[in-house]
């Protein structure tokens, strides 16, 4: 069971944009707290969701907030919103907002016959 947590936190956090590639031993030790610690998997999805769109949905004449290096930065103790559960969607519209907002991707080639090479 700890170890279908962990796997499962470090998969929502890696698969967040300005994530690293692998997780960290640091990230792995977090993972394995929050599981002694009964954080909840929607609540640490929220968090994690949140802490991306805070750094995404800055207003452009704000400074960026740093690339997320590891998992501590943008998951708070599981004590501190376990009292009060979010409605029945949230997850759903955090998602949808978050991929809203992130920034696309520019077309590297838009056609294989272009003429535009």
């Amino acid at each position: 069971m700890t170890a279908d947590y962990v796997v499962a936190v470090l998969t929502l956090y890696l698969d967040l944009s300005d994530t690293p590639l692998r997780p960290s031993p640091l990230d792995q030790s977090l993972a394995r707290k929050l599981h002694q610690q009964s954080g909840p998997l929607p609540l640490i999805e929220s968090a994690l969701l949140l802490a991306t769109l805070r750094r995404f949905c800055r207003p452009s004449i704000s400074l960026r907030f740093p690339r997320s290096a590891r998992l501590p930065t943008s998951c708070p103790s599981s004590t501190n919103s376990s009292s009060s559960p979010f409605p029945d969607g949230y997850l759903d519209y955090l998602r949808l907002k978050l991929r809203i907002s992130l920034p696309t991707r520019p077309d590297v080639q838009k056609n294989t016959f272009s003429d535009d090479r």
